[in-house]
């Protein structure tokens, strides 16, 4: 419990989520094994072949997400996708779903100005925009093989990547459909007009096509070609390399603390996974919740719902439920399943989600007024999720 409190005011004191779990995983580990044995389950993490997949993978899906912003090809993929598209409703929606496949913090904040002039066209008022924003930012990523979220679930629980992604499509078509209802469905129709988009369908075709391959490339070899997600993702980012035009500082962009808090966040999840397993906290924890008589549905979908609402952080929730579940819940790709999507659905709503923080304050919205919006979406995805439990 210590090292929990530590973690919660490490993160309250807004420390990145990678030294908070590191920290908290040092001193559960020092308190409750001493010395010698933390010196061994630091060493044991640092060479297992999950642990080492895992941040790997999570370093080069963040180096991915800021080489395609510096090169621009981010631009150039909503650029040539808008040549295709007129519809006002659809590029609303689309543009922040492919800005998602960027997992960077606060990346709804790069979506925003183009949400913006589309939704003027539907007339809708700030609150919406700012629903329909940080939701399709976020709807493609539970089936989204190249983000950490997912691939840390994996990760913790040995699961099948796939076997999650399969389970998963029917909340994010649930997500899609809901979203469009409450955000979109009372607007009028509209063409958009775009411009500054290159008219030639051949070029524009290229652009599209060089401006996507890198993402398309990373998710064929991890889904198709089965890859390791790590040599997956580092493919991705030979592919930018290749690709791109536009000199790249790479010294520069090694110096990005994003780059290195997401890849510390995964080690110090694994290590705090193998620290309160190795402690025995994990039965501990475990067996109170099991003394608490609660179904296993209600302590996969309420656990880590709440730990993400608190922590506005879904590796966060995943990294702790994950070993105080372990000694009450069987982890098959039905229970991890149900523990990703509450863990994510909670962190959708927490008032510390940095994405639901900076599009409130683009559209100048407060966050409770998107809260009419976004809380009944989320009720009805976790809906879909505990349905899709009970019934597959």
């Amino acid at each position: 419990m210590v090292s929990i409190g530590v973690f919660l005011l490490l993160l309250y004191r807004k420390v990145g989520l990678g030294i908070a779990l590191t920290c908290s995983a040092f001193l559960m580990s020092l308190l409750s094994l001493g010395i010698s044995q933390t010196a061994t389950v630091l060493m044991e993490t640092l060479v297992d072949p999950i642990s080492l997949s895992l941040i790997f993978a999570s370093f080069f899906i963040m180096l991915m997400s800021v080489f395609y912003k510096e090169t621009e090809l981010v631009n150039d993929l909503t650029r040539s996708l808008g040549r295709y598209i007129k519809n006002s409703k659809i590029i609303v929606s689309l543009l922040p779903a492919i800005i998602g496949l960027m997992p960077v913090a606060g990346g709804a904040l790069m979506s925003a100005p183009m949400v913006d002039v589309e939704a003027d066209k539907l007339e809708l008022d700030n609150a919406k925009k700012a629903f329909v924003n940080i939701w399709f930012r976020h709807v493609v990523i539970p089936v989204y093989p190249v983000t950490q979220f997912i691939v840390l679930t994996a990760a913790l629980t040995q699961t099948s990547l796939d076997a999650l992604i399969v389970r998963q499509i029917v909340v994010v078509l649930v997500m899609i459909v809901i979203g469009y209802y409450i955000g979109l469905r009372k607007t009028k129709k509209t063409k958009s007009k775009n411009i500054n988009i290159e008219k030639n369908p051949k070029t524009n075709f290229k652009v599209l096509f060089v401006s996507i391959l890198p993402i398309i490339v990373t998710v064929l070899l991890t889904t198709v070609v089965d890859f390791d997600i790590a040599f997956a993702t580092l493919a991705g980012v030979i592919t930018i390399l290749v690709v791109t035009k536009k000199k790249i500082d790479v010294v520069k962009i090694l110096k990005n603390k994003a780059i290195w808090e997401v890849t510390l966040a995964a080690f110090g999840a694994m290590l705090l996974k193998n620290v309160t397993i190795s402690s025995g906290a994990s039965e501990i924890l475990g067996d109170a919740l099991a003394n608490t008589n609660m179904p296993a549905i209600v302590m996969l979908s309420f656990v880590p719902a709440v730990i993400a609402f608190l922590l506005g952080s879904t590796s966060g929730a995943v990294a702790l439920s994950v070993p105080i579940l372990s000694g009450t819940v069987a982890f098959i790709p039905k229970t991890v399943s149900l523990l990703f999507i509450s863990s994510y659905l909670g962190y959708m709503v927490a008032p510390t989600h940095l994405c639901l923080v900076f599009t409130a304050h683009y559209f100048k919205s407060s966050i409770s007024s998107s809260f009419k919006y976004l809380i009944p979406a989320t009720l009805v995805s976790m809906a879909a999720a505990l349905v899709t439990y009970l019934i597959l």
